[in-house]
């Protein structure tokens, strides 16, 4: 079907508008906005990124981008309009399509007779869209405006498609958009299932709590196992292939890249987050970072509004259709109107490494085409902050640099993590973007690549991130993370042989570790902690029902797995950096008590409210990188 265009009797016309006579870079030094030797520094620059002349001048500070959309329109003889003050009349938004505007940049802005204006700040790419359009579709003229101002029109004449299309963007069969547990089905369910358990309790109180036990045990071992094993295949294998030193592209092929950076309620970050990526020394006229925002966040917007932003960092923002408003709805939005390549997701309160760009596009430039994402390393810039930013910075160590390699290393599904994530763009439309409902979006697209036949590879690249150091906001940045992965893990399960057939059984059982056993790890702590009433003399079910004997082989159990998760903290923060941790690894078994919490907050929600965004507040960090 063809895109909706409204159709005159005309034949397609012949472009009418004057080819340019001078190139932009005449033009700029003609209008007096820069001299002929910075003209020719553009120009040397030109010929190693590949990259218009103007985008360059742009980035590199010379002129601003008004100034080169004012030359564009001498060039092309046509005006340069300000659509903030003069936007399309509604009406326009029946004659070309949200397809078409998303696809092109475009936005229709006038009708002079049956001739359509329209906006663009590109108009070497009228040709194109032309050319895309029906046949006897109606004369165009481009008129040159600022791209930021055409997006934002695009949203208001498209931004209930728009948004519905970003909410509906992944596969339904494999997205829990459609899942519901506030149906009469699903609260009968619920509540046949809570009677049974409660019934249970009642008739056979001590088997009904060895079995919850016998749970608890089970999945330690699950998960113990999992850790054993990818720190035994992390030293087997010292330099994993995915961190190996791989050597930079030519300047001359590095592609575009688009980094998105969702924003909500952010009232201090926007200076600070502008002064880290300032840090990143890829070509500036290859990168786009885009602060992606909702329409009715007024405290981010009145932030940016007071804030100068880099020319090569513009602000999308998101039209509130009235469903939901999550961190993966956001980037479907403004995924399609991303220019780069490659795509990656930085979070508000990131610091990458300065060099972090080139070496994605460099692992890229070298991977297999089936490498459809790379995955960079999270740390803290504020470890010091008190004691719950230390464990979190030991936890995390942990995974980024010790479990998470050695599951790579294995084989195994890679659960990605919110940030630092670089796609293919191709491959990321191939799969419909991101779940919009899905709270842990990540983890469930780390999945949907593998289910495709996708890898991930994870790069020594280090983002720095704000750790999360007060008790509440904690419990609940963890609790979304844990119903998250319940509601992932559902998801993929629906037809539990389909997922075995597309994962082969040993990432099958890696993800029932990594979701299932991980999620009832947290749930079932108290049920472990029990194992301490013999030792004060107090009786215990398992006692009762299984005899006295096999409490010492679980006492053993559950040392021999505290003592593993020690020596894994030790060895992640044995490095200079963090060596100053090394004392407070011990200390984390008092620290993982609030993730029980969590996991009771999770499951209610699950119930109540599976699709809710417990926002994590940023700005609270003591130092920055």
């Amino acid at each position: 079907m063809s895109d909706p265009l409204l159709r005159l009797s005309a034949p397609r016309p012949v472009l009418r508008w004057n080819q340019p006579a001078l190139p932009v870079g005449a033009q700029l030094v003609n209008a007096g906005f820069i001299n002929q030797a910075t003209l020719l520094r553009a120009l040397a620059t030109q010929r190693q990124i590949d990259a218009p002349l103007g985008e360059i001048l742009v980035a590199e500070g010379h002129v601003q981008r008004s100034d080169v959309h004012k030359v564009l329109a001498i060039q092309h003889n046509t005006d340069f309009i300000n659509l903030v003050r003069n936007p399309p009349a509604p009406s326009m938004a029946h004659v070309l399509s949200a397809t078409i505007c998303q696809r092109f940049g475009v936005v229709p802005w006038r009708w002079i007779g049956t001739t359509l204006l329209v906006a663009t700040s590109h108009p070497d790419r009228m040709s194109a869209l032309i050319d895309a359009l029906p046949p006897d579709s109606a004369e165009l003229l481009p008129v040159i405006a600022n791209q930021e101002e055409i997006n934002r029109q695009i949203g208001v004449l498209h931004g209930a498609e728009l948004a519905q299309n970003a909410v509906a963007k992944a596969p339904e069969r494999m997205s829990c958009r459609r899942w519901s547990t506030r149906t009469t089905w699903g609260t009968l369910h619920q509540i046949s299932v809570a009677v049974a358990c409660l019934a249970l309790a009642v008739a056979f109180p001590a088997w009904f709590a060895t079995i919850l036990i016998g749970w608890a045990v089970l999945t330690l071992a699950l998960t113990t196992t999992l850790k054993a094993l990818a720190i035994g295949a992390l030293v087997t294998h010292r330099v994993p292939a995915s961190t190996e030193p791989i050597a930079p592209i030519p300047i001359a092929r590095q592609p575009r890249v688009s980094v998105m950076v969702p924003l909500f309620n952010e009232e201090r970050i926007a200076e600070a987050l502008i002064r880290r990526l300032e840090k990143l020394t890829y070509p500036k006229a290859l990168l786009e970072v885009i602060l992606v925002l909702e329409t009715k966040d007024s405290i981010t917007r009145a932030t940016l509004e007071r804030t100068e932003l880099p020319n090569w960092m513009r602000v999308i923002e998101v039209p509130d259709d009235g469903t939901i408003t999550t961190k993966p709805r956001a980037l479907n939005y403004a995924l399609d109107f991303c220019d780069g390549d490659i795509i990656g997701v930085w979070d508000a309160e990131d610091a990458p490494e300065p060099d972090q760009l080139e070496k994605v596009v460099a692992h890229f430039a070298h991977a297999a085409p089936k490498v459809a994402c790379v995955q960079g390393i999270l740390d803290y810039y504020n470890p010091r902050q008190n004691w719950i930013a230390r464990c979190f910075t030991i936890e995390y160590a942990s995974w980024w640099r010790l479990v998470l390699p050695g599951v790579a290393r294995l084989g195994l599904v890679i659960p990605l993590g919110g940030t630092t994530l670089f796609f293919r763009r191709h491959i990321l439309e191939e799969l419909g973007g991101w779940d919009a409902h899905n709270v842990t979006e990540d983890a469930d697209l780390g999945i949907r690549l593998a289910r495709s036949g996708y890898t991930t590879d994870l790069i020594s690249t280090v983002t720095y991130e704000e750790a999360n150091c007060r008790a509440w906001p904690w419990v609940k940045q963890r609790s979304r993370w844990l119903k998250g992965y319940l509601v992932t893990y559902f998801v993929h399960m629906r037809d539990p042989i389909a997922l075995l057939r597309d994962l082969g059984f040993v990432r099958f059982v890696g993800l029932q570790v990594m979701f299932l056993a991980t999620v009832s790890q947290f749930a079932t702590l108290p049920l472990l902690w029990s194992f301490w009433l013999p030792a004060l003399g107090l009786p215990h079910p398992v006692i009762t029902t299984l005899g006295a004997d096999v409490v010492w082989p679980l006492a053993f159990f559950f040392i021999a797995a505290e003592l593993l998760n020690i020596v894994i903290g030790l060895l992640a923060v044995s490095d200079q950096n963090r060596r100053h941790l090394l004392p407070w690894v011990v200390t984390l078994i008092f620290y993982f008590p609030l993730g029980a919490l969590a996991a009771y907050k999770a499951l209610y929600e699950l119930v109540t409210n599976p699709f809710y965004w417990d926002k994590t507040q940023h700005g609270h960090g003591e130092s920055e990188a």
